[in-house]
């Protein structure tokens, strides 16, 4: 069950700030702050208050929405690797030194570095385009700030990138354990943890010694709840005011209005080959372009592209248009309570929306970390380093 705070439909934000214990937390590459809302989440139901010592994005849109959600935190529009400048092992440079001494202790370290280079659909420069080195970062910015729990979260294919001829997950995930971290890594269906879409994400966590194996945290945390499907979404938006930029409807093109009633009235939910563009036809892995989704079923991986049934399966089960950006947020497990209003264009919105980590993927993972780390004399099981 969700409660009060992570239900899609409450409009009114949580005290995060407020608790007895502050829970510190770093966020780089840190986007909107979908991460970060996740572990607020699974703060408050521990009684702990949110501590934000750093978030960082290169986007000064994305850093602009950050602020708005979490103003208490201390947020910089800058590239990541200007703060954590050192090479693995190194000693620490002047640029570290800075921001270990203003960040001080931290107990969470998460982070999404680009995942452009290793996206499947970027043939060009996949596997070896520079901002793969970004996922290294995240190492280098454990090894400055010593945090008691690593979650960094990519795209399944992640692990094939590499940098410097080397898969940099391995590289990573090797440099985590010679700081004494234990490791785990996984792809996981977010279905699975209450989000109503079919996106899967790589993660590689990491705990300190001291704290509960990772692999007992994966294992706890993605224990498979009842899947949410695309009505327990958006059901209720359906008639929602076409007033706010967040619910304005998507105006379709002529031909892809043609389509969608088509699909409406004919009871489809993919689109035949005679009434796709020509470069769609015969055989083809496009069935989802110009698809209808399903009110029973997940939604597909959310996009910036939502807004156009051209790219996706993302015409609206029940009317002739796409999904709106207040219907892709939901999607994406935003809450109604978390303020877009930064972004003033729909193409600001799509980009913040589509690019965001859906906040369960944070507040499983840390939730399930927290109850276990406040378990006295737990009886959480040793765990060789080796294999945890």
């Amino acid at each position: 069950m969700f409660s009060y705070h992570t239900s899609l439909r409450s409009t009114r934000r949580p005290r995060f700030e407020a608790g007895d214990l502050p829970l510190r937390v770093v966020d780089l590459f840190a986007g909107c702050g979908g991460l970060t809302l996740g572990i607020a989440q699974a703060a408050v139901e521990s009684g702990r208050a949110l501590d934000i010592r750093l978030a960082v994005d290169f986007e000064a849109l994305a850093t602009a929405v950050y602020s708005k959600n979490f103003p208490t935190a201390r947020v910089e529009t800058c590239s990541v690797e200007d703060l954590f400048d050192g090479a693995l092992g190194a000693p620490p440079t002047v640029s570290e030194q800075r921001t270990r001494n203003s960040v001080g202790d931290a107990d969470i370290l998460v982070g999404g570095p680009p995942c452009q280079g290793h996206s499947n659909l970027n043939n060009r420069t996949r596997r070896v385009d520079s901002k793969n080195a970004l996922y290294l970062r995240m190492a280098r910015a454990a090894e400055i700030l010593h945090p008691k729990l690593v979650l960094i979260e990519n795209v399944p294919s992640v692990v094939r990138d590499r940098h410097a001829g080397e898969n940099v997950v391995h590289q990573t995930e090797a440099h985590l354990r010679s700081l004494g971290y234990r490791t785990v890594q996984q792809v996981l269906p977010l279905a699975h943890l209450g989000v109503a879409q079919t996106r899967r994400r790589h993660i590689l966590l990491a705990t300190a010694e001291g704290c509960p194996p990772p692999r007992v945290v994966l294992d706890i945390a993605t224990k498979k709840r009842d899947e949410r499907d695309l009505r327990w979404a958006i059901g209720d938006l359906v008639n929602a005011p076409n007033e706010r930029l967040l619910d304005r409807r998507p105006t379709p093109t002529p031909v892809n209005l043609e389509r969608m009633r088509f699909l409406l009235e004919h009871d489809l939910y993919d689109l035949p080959n005679e009434r796709r563009p020509e470069c769609h036809r015969g055989k083809h892995t496009y069935l989802s372009m110009y698809g209808r989704l399903r009110w029973d079923r997940p939604a597909q991986t959310i996009t910036s592209g939502y807004g156009s049934i051209g790219q996706g399966r993302y015409m609206h089960p029940d009317l002739p248009r796409a999904l709106t950006a207040h219907e892709a947020a939901r999607i994406q497990g935003f809450p109604d309570y978390f303020d877009f209003s930064a972004c003033r264009t729909r193409s600001a919105l799509a980009t913040m929306i589509g690019n965001a980590v859906p906040p369960q993927l944070g507040k499983a993972i840390v939730g399930a970390h927290l109850v276990l780390s406040s378990k006295k004399n737990s009886m959480v099981p040793t765990v060789d380093a080796r294999t945890a």
